[in-house]
């Protein structure tokens, strides 16, 4: 069997209501610079949206295929053993020109008791944001499921959502029950479990683009939503040239940023996952046996677990997410 290789995959691109062009235009994404695109899932496993290697030997294969055929080689053993074919992560880009509907996501035992799924905890990195654009993650203060379903029934649920003005290198860690939008001005990297379970409870009062009103999960949110989660939960990324700097650290997966404008040695034998690199400035070359691989602002690429060593060598400074499950 061949030596596998660090892994780029085809973008899936969305074209959405609330999406813009900065995707296509300024995150090499290919797409037509006409149509508004919300997203471009970069590595996905959900069914329907399975992702296509578009580099080396394994170029037309789709990540399922991949674990089938190498297993733990390509996520873990550990990782293997609890997930199967099923890649347990889900990395976008996410663009918002304007705001997303607020929305709750349910945790993982509400998820297979309901879908026969995992739930969906996430974190945001802001790439970009407009003068004044806000993130709405948790409540205000701590409320009671009374207030919070008068508020929603008198059209007032904004009033008690906190609100926090982003900026670029801003961070915000969303756990499941945790109610959020991503409002317009944004442009950021999303990280989530493999999940595309969503109960969306308010869309500002617009419609699709048939005229109607998009459909709305509200009864289902209920049982979803913690209503203790509350106040700000943002937290900025200050990240020490050359460095290995930690975002978030959660059991769905760990966060770190790289700021380098010097070739920086990473080695992962120690660690039984897979491993994302998410290019969000600049761009630099991954040396490993010999090849080199360029990886430029915006695209992602996948290490397999049995790769122990790389050299990242940036062009001539870059910033990168590195993203694995511990």
């Amino acid at each position: 069997m061949s030596e596998l290789y660090p892994l780029k995959f085809e973008p899936i691109l969305k074209e959405t209501i609330w999406g813009g062009n900065s995707l296509v235009n300024r995150y090499n994404k290919k797409g037509d610079p006409e149509k508004t695109y919300g997203e471009s899932w970069e590595i996905s496993a959900v069914q329907d949206n399975l992702s296509v290697v578009s580099n080396g030997f394994l170029a037309g294969n789709n990540i399922e295929d991949l674990i089938e055929v190498y297993m733990g080689d390509i996520t873990g053993d550990s990782v293997f053993e609890k997930f199967g074919n099923e890649f347990p992560l889900l990395i976008k880009l996410i663009e918002a020109r304007k705001d997303l509907s607020i929305q709750v996501h349910p945790g993982n035992e509400l998820a297979k008791k309901r879908h026969r799924a995992y739930g969906k905890t996430e974190m945001w990195y802001i790439l970009e944001s407009a003068r004044d654009a806000r993130i709405y993650s948790g409540f205000r203060e701590s409320l009671s499921r009374e207030e919070y379903i008068s508020k929603l029934e008198n059209g007032k649920l904004a009033e008690v959502l906190n609100a926090d003005i982003s900026s670029p290198g801003d961070v915000f860690f969303t756990p499941a029950g945790r109610i959020h939008a991503i409002g317009a001005g944004n442009l950021l990297v999303e990280i989530q479990q493999t999940s595309d379970i969503t109960y969306r409870i308010f869309d500002w009062n617009r419609t699709g683009p048939d005229g109607k009103p998009r459909e709305l999960h509200t009864g289902l949110a209920l049982d979803a939503i913690d209503f203790n989660a509350a106040g700000s939960n943002k937290s900025s990324a200050k990240p020490q040239l050359n460095k290995t700097e930690n975002l978030v650290n959660c059991e769905f997966f760990t966060t770190n940023i790289i700021s380098f404008n010097e070739s920086v040695k990473k080695e992962y034998s120690l660690l039984d996952s897979f491993v994302i690199y998410i290019c969000t400035e600049g761009g630099f070359l991954i040396r490993q046996n010999g090849n080199a691989e360029e990886v430029i602002k915006g695209e992602s690429v996948l290490l397999p677990a049995m790769i122990n060593e790389v050299i990242l060598e940036p062009l001539p400074g870059a910033t990168l997410l590195e993203i694995f499950i511990q």
